[in-house]
């Protein structure tokens, strides 16, 4: 049955943060919630939790609401029935269908962040993007890829999430900001949350893409320079090619570093006469 619960606090004065989740109620979800209950922030922060739809076992709920500290509230809409095509529904995005559109508009806070449940953030992920976020329509942080089998972490994404202008998509896209790493001021971004509801030119191409090319052409945006969202990225993923590229430099720019020492070798720059 649909329902909508929220934690017994004050929920009409405004929050100073949101964070919006949609999820299938994976496990995982878990340690995404974890992550913002762990968050150095000086306010009141309102979690919004989307089920799409349920896969896994919605006692998780329960357990995350008897480990909410003070200063968070969590926030659940479960419609019964999910928005996106990928399930059923209407809604070409795949990953929640019209979940972050509805919770955008929901979330009693000017200042909404997102997250994946399948992803988790450093400690000063949201108050960073805050004190970013001010006089800006938004913000984004870099992200930390972490190995899906392992979870161990690997390198900051210089590549897909580099920010508006940088990266792999600087020319197809004007770069990109992943999901996970951005935050927006709701009010002056308003019409733009429906952006969320369609995958990029209602093709294969995820929602993120839509609204960040929403984002770039209405507003300038301000980086923390911060890598502070734990990402991961399965075997299968694009980014390894990336990564391993990147490795490969590096270990090439060391051996010649090495050989050069070895002959005692005098860079032709600092070798000529003043």
């Amino acid at each position: 049955m649909p329902t909508v619960r929220s934690s017994p606090v004050d929920l009409q004065t405004p929050f100073e943060a949101a964070v919006v989740m949609p999820t299938t109620l994976r496990p995982v979800l878990a340690r995404a919630v974890r992550s913002v209950f762990n968050q150095r922030f000086d306010g009141r922060i309102q979690i919004l939790i989307g089920v799409d739809k349920a896969l896994g076992d919605a006692a998780i709920l329960d357990e995350l609401e008897q480990e909410r500290p003070d200063n968070c509230a969590l926030t659940i809409l479960d419609l019964g029935y999910s928005t996106s095509q990928n399930n059923g529904g209407l809604y070409t995005a795949m990953d929640g269908g019209a979940m972050r559109t509805i919770l955008g508009f929901a979330a009693n806070s000017r200042y909404v962040a997102y997250l994946d449940d399948d992803n988790w953030w450093l400690e000063d992920h949201l108050a960073s993007l805050r004190t970013a976020v001010k006089d800006h329509a938004w913000a984004f942080s870099l992200r930390m890829l972490v190995d899906e089998s392992s979870l161990k972490s690997i390198c900051v994404d210089r590549w897909h999430s580099a920010g508006p202008g940088k990266g792999v998509f600087k020319d197809e896209l004007g770069g990109f900001c992943d999901t996970n790493t951005i935050m927006i001021d709701k009010l002056q971004c308003h019409y733009g949350l429906a952006e969320w509801c369609r995958s990029a030119d209602d093709g294969p191409r995820a929602a993120d893409r839509r609204f960040f090319r929403y984002l770039i052409r209405n507003f300038k945006g301000r980086g923390t320079g911060k890598a502070t969202v734990y990402y991961l990225i399965r075997k299968t993923n694009s980014l390894w090619e990336e990564i391993r590229r990147s490795q490969q430099s590096s270990n090439d720019q060391a051996e010649d570093d090495r050989v050069y020492g070895e002959i005692g070798g005098v860079d032709p720059l600092e070798a000529q006469d003043p």
